[in-house]
């Protein structure tokens, strides 16, 4: 049976999860992230990451504290994911399944 796991450093085409999700799964690990961390590993420019904070931020995903020179990052676990094949999820419920696996 072949390995179709594409070796690390090669570029994948698509993922099942948007920037948006993975920029909200960062932030959720890690309140504190710099747009530049999130820049690096999501694999975007930070013009991105700026434009995919402000969006989840003015929706209700996201709150923002300044904290000195940095931000802190707040999610909303309660608001209901966008689109209508999961909206009846949360942000949490999405986030747990993620770290957790099915039935937890």
């Amino acid at each position: 049976m072949p390995n179709d796991t594409p070796a690390q450093g090669a570029l994948i085409s698509w993922t099942f999860l948007t920037n948006y999700g993975h920029v909200l799964i960062l932030i959720a690990q890690e309140p504190m992230i710099r747009a530049r961390d999130l820049s690096r590993q999501v694999g975007i420019t930070e013009r991105a990451v700026q434009r995919i904070v402000a969006d989840l931020a003015n929706e209700g995903y996201v709150s923002r504290q300044r904290v000195g020179r940095r931000n802190r990052y707040v999610v909303h676990f309660d608001q209901p994911l966008r689109h209508p094949v999961e909206n009846r999820f949360t942000v949490g419920d999405l986030l747990r399944f993620l770290r957790d696996g099915p039935g937890q």
